[in-house]
């Protein structure tokens, strides 16, 4: 069964795909951008309240691209993007953006990475798509210096992004490492580049972003985003609100860690098109976020579930805050409960709270709720450039509504393939061309005949943490690495808090066994946060088996260990649970007249 968009929803003409992104966003007049006279400033920090309009952020860019291209020794128009991958190792800032625009002006490639990722990790991740230059911030210069020159990469081209003194906690820039403004202003004193030589098809094949995703299972990849991908998907999300909101341009929420998919296209890109502002935050702090949101009148927020819980939870400290400002608010990575909805709903009353669904893989917003439109639970409608199918195991349609099957989808949005992974690029996709997403859906029909889509579970084995991705295969691999670990599987376990958080579930090698279990479990979590991000570790915590189940070919039986880690979460529900110790009745409502 195919389903696409609603009749209602208008289809976009196909995205071009002869310019890069940055083009695209400022070209006034075309491609029905909003008018770049009466945009909003594209980015505002929220702490500082500093902020560039749209034609400064376009001398930035060019600036900025003027002093790489002397800084690295390229041509705009030599060799391929890889051989010009620049990375972002940051935490939010106004000038994230304009980072990678500068990149693309070079025909490069821009990397934003995890500011959560250990030196480790950041070394694996540089030399992976490998960097020719890095982007980071004060607070983690130490980490990006330690992984830069691990990955080969010259300190002198190490460059700091400039974010609020708040945000550094203390720590103080390194002295040698140029910033990002510096650079800037080597590149005003310079001549104009070249301009960039594409045919009319570049933005269909030039990679644009390389961003790190687990796919469908095994080892983190770097997805390969074309410039055209980013493109499609910025038209298809204007498209498809222009249905329920007017297009007055209005001040976002920018909180999400830009370094990931969801907040770098959905948040970062695709306001821009119809005159959006968004109001940067270096992370989701409740106090800073309440406060942009009054100071600047935000009218959209982008959220995962964990802040739209931890919003709920600072509802006494919210209160205190003008908020009424608010009128939407799109929540992805996962679904929301009823008593969230609902909650959330009291404390911003006039705002219409819509779930989507996305991954990186499509670039990144793949469907969203129409909140005049709306199934409780649902993911919505497909975006107006998407085509969708439901298929069993053996890649055949399911058939009718109600009927669970993995989704699969059709795009100008979708990916490129993964870099270097000609293996994981043949398996995302079907014989036939389409992505496979790895997760179960069913389709509804609602009262007009409108398909309205819900998630039933993954079929990959993807763990999110604060919608973070995290790959168990990773964990494992890790985790095999400490001597007292003979087999090991992750699953999630759910968190109130973040969602899911990864379990393990450990059989020890035989001198292991007679270990005292706390000291050994300490060595373990010891082993494990010496290495990886904070939302990586177990937070879970850690079971000792004496086996874990298999198939016959060997492999670990995931499900079922899954079914074990939700025990353990029953198990220590009830022993938190509170009991009863004494019991009264009462013969009447009214209070006693004795006074004792």
């Amino acid at each position: 069964m195919h389903f696409a968009a609603p009749s209602y929803v208008e289809r976009p003409e196909p995205p071009p795909s002869d310019i890069p992104i940055h083009e695209f966003l400022f070209s006034d007049g075309k491609y029905g951008r909003h008018p770049i006279s009466s945009s909003l400033p594209p980015f505002t920090c929220g702490i500082t309240g500093k902020a560039y309009s749209a034609e400064e952020v376009v001398q930035r860019v060019a600036h900025l691209a003027q002093a790489l291209a002397a800084e690295l020794r390229v041509g705009v128009n030599e060799g391929t993007e890889f051989d010009k991958v620049i990375g972002i190792f940051s935490l939010n800032a106004v000038d994230t953006l304009t980072t990678s625009w500068a990149t693309h002006r070079l025909n490069g490639v821009s990397a934003p990475i995890s500011p959560s990722y250990s030196a480790a990790e950041l070394t694996r991740q540089l030399v992976a798509v490998k960097c020719k230059a890095l982007f980071t911030c004060t607070p983690l210069a130490a980490t990006a210096i330690d992984a830069a020159a691990a990955a080969g990469i010259p300190r002198e081209r190490i460059y700091l992004i400039d974010i609020p003194e708040k945000a550094c906690m203390g720590v103080s820039p390194p002295e040698d490492l140029r910033t990002l403004d510096q650079l800037i202003a080597l590149g005003r004193k310079l001549a104009p580049l070249e301009g960039m030589q594409w045919d009319k098809d570049q933005g269909s094949k030039q990679t644009a972003y390389l961003c790190s995703s687990s796919g469908t299972s095994g080892l983190p990849k770097n997805v390969m985003i074309s410039h055209r991908n980013v493109i499609s998907n910025c038209i298809a999300f204007q498209s498809y609100e222009r249905v329920y909101k007017p297009e007055v341009p209005e001040m976002s929420l920018g909180s999400l860690p830009l370094s990931h998919s969801y907040a770098l296209i959905g948040t970062g890109h695709a306001g821009l098109l119809r005159g959006d502002g968004l109001v940067v935050l270096p992370g989701f702090d409740l106090l800073d976020v309440l406060g942009a949101i009054q100071t600047y009148k935000l009218s959209r927020l982008w959220l995962v579930p964990p802040m739209v819980v931890g919003l709920i939870r600072a509802s006494v400290i919210a209160n205190k805050f003008d908020l009424s400002s608010v009128k939407h608010a799109t929540v992805g990575a996962s679904n929301l409960t009823k008593d969230v909805w609902q909650q959330f709903s009291r404390l911003f009353p006039g705002c219409k709270l819509a779930q989507g669904y996305g991954l990186t893989e499509a670039a990144v917003i793949v469907s969203v709720q129409n909140p005049q439109d709306n199934l409780f639970g649902s993911c919505g409608y497909l975006l107006p450039t998407f085509e969708g199918r439901l298929v069993d195991e053996e890649m055949k349609d399911v058939g009718a509504c109600g009927k669970a099957g993995e989704l699969v989808l059709r795009s100008d949005s979708i990916m490129l393939g993964y870099l270097d992974n000609q293996e994981a690029s043949s398996e995302a996709f079907t014989e036939d061309g389409w992505l496979r997403t790895g997760d179960l859906f069913e389709l509804r029909k609602d009262a007009s005949g409108n398909v309205h889509m819900f998630f039933v579970d993954r079929l990959k084995e993807l763990i999110k943490v604060r919608g973070m991705q995290v790959s168990p295969t990773e964990l494992e691999t890790h985790l095999a690495r400490h001597p007292a670990v003979a087999d090991s599987i992750v699953v999630p376990i759910v968190n109130e808090a973040t969602g899911e958080l990864p379990i393990a579930f450990i059989v020890r090698t035989p001198d292991a066994r007679n270990q005292d279990e706390k000291a050994l479990k300490e060595s373990i979590h010891a082993h494990f946060n010496a290495e990886m991000a904070d939302y990586k570790r177990l937070g879970g915590g850690i079971e000792f088996v004496d086996a874990l189940p298999k198939t016959a070919a060997g492999k670990t039986q995931r499900g079922t260990m899954k079914q074990k880690a939700k025990a353990v979460y029953e198990a220590s529900r009830a022993k938190a649970a509170p009991v009863v110790i004494q019991t009264f009745e009462f013969d009447t409502d009214e209070e006693d007249d004795d006074d004792e």
